[in-house]
Order: C-alpha cells, then sequence, then structure tokens
C-alpha cells in the first residue's frame, strides 16, 4: 500500500525530534527521512542506526598496504640487488619501514573510499520532499501516511513539540 501524504515535522530542538522519531517508531506510521542541521547524538540514538563499515574499509586498505610496501620492497631489493657489507638482499627490518608507510597511505584510501561508498556521496538533487530550512535552524523528520491517517501523525508531531509541520502529497 502506497502511501499518499508525506509529512514534515519541523523542531527547533533535537531531543523534541528524538523522541518524535521514538513515537513514530512505535508507531504504525512510516519514518522516511531525518534532517538536521547539526549531527545529534540523540536522534543518532533515537534512530537506532547500525554500526558503520568505514571502519573495515580502512581495516582492509591498511592490510593490503602493508603487504603491498612489503612486496614492492622485496621486489626492488631482488630486481636490483645492492649487496651492502655482506648483508642479505632482502632485510626484514628495513622493509618493516616501507610497509609501515604504505599501510598509512593505504589506509587513507580505504577509508574515503568507505567514507564515499557507505554515505552515498554525492547526493544531488537534493532528495524529495526536502526543507531547506533543515540546513539552519530545524530539524527536520518526515513520515508517510494514508490520506485517512493525516490528523493522527500530525497529532504525534504535536505532542512531541512539533514548532511546524509541512504537508505534501505523493508524487
Amino acid at each position: 500500500m502506497r502511501p499518499e501524504r508525506y509529512i514534515m515535522g519541523l523542531f527547533k530542538d533535537d531531543h523534541r525530534a528524538a523522541t518524535a522519531i521514538a513515537a513514530l517508531r512505535k508507531s504504525s506510521f512510516k519514518l522516511e527521512r531525518v534532517h538536521s542541521p547539526i549531527p545529534s547524538h540523540s536522534i543518532r540514538d533515537a534512530l537506532q542506526l547500525k554500526k558503520s563499515k568505514v571502519g573495515l574499509f580502512t581495516l582492509a586498505g591498511g592490510i593490503i598496504g602493508f603487504f603491498t610496501g612489503f612486496a614492492l620492497a622485496i621486489f626492488t631489493a631482488t630486481k636490483w640487488s645492492l649487496i651492502v657489507s655482506g648483508k642479505p638482499v632482502v632485510a626484514l627490518v628495513p622493509f618493516m619501514i616501507v610497509g609501515f608507510e604504505f599501510t598509512v597511505l593505504f589506509a587513507v584510501f580505504g577509508n574515503v573510499i568507505g567514507l564515499l561508498t557507505q554515505i552515498r556521496l554525492p547526493q544531488l538533487p537534493l532528495p524529495e520532499y526536502y526543507d531547506p530550512r533543515c540546513s539552519g535552524e530545524y530539524f527536520g523528520v518526515l513520515a508517510s501516511c494514508q490520506m485517512s491517517q493525516t490528523d493522527d501523525l500530525v497529532r504525534i508531531f504535536k505532542e512531541n513539540g512539533v514548532e511546524q509541520h509541512v504537508l505534501h502529497e505523493a508524487r
């Protein structure tokens, strides 16, 4: 059953928006999206988001970088064997430095790739039903309902301290 109406509640306070999110999660209405001008721990906790996978990208990049750096150092040492004072051509301790540097470099690359893939940037054009006031002073909570349930959804927003609500017809 496709929703017929979208209602965005605009809140001045992130705690009120978080209580509205919690109330929506307990109700039959569908929470579509939340817009916030600043990061908010209370909103993040109310949304019950799962842990980010960006750290795994960073770890994978670091591991790949370590072995790449180590392999590059071994390859160059064996390709152009410069024997110095009878020391071994493949010496592990000096190659650890190259491995460490590549670990840091590839971990940064993995982190950037993880960020871009997990937060789906860039997101153009702006999401449907976006309110520009959510970029400045308001926290926006967008929920959907059937046409007959509009008053109930507005009531939930009002009980949780909504400043304004905006009605949108489904497109």
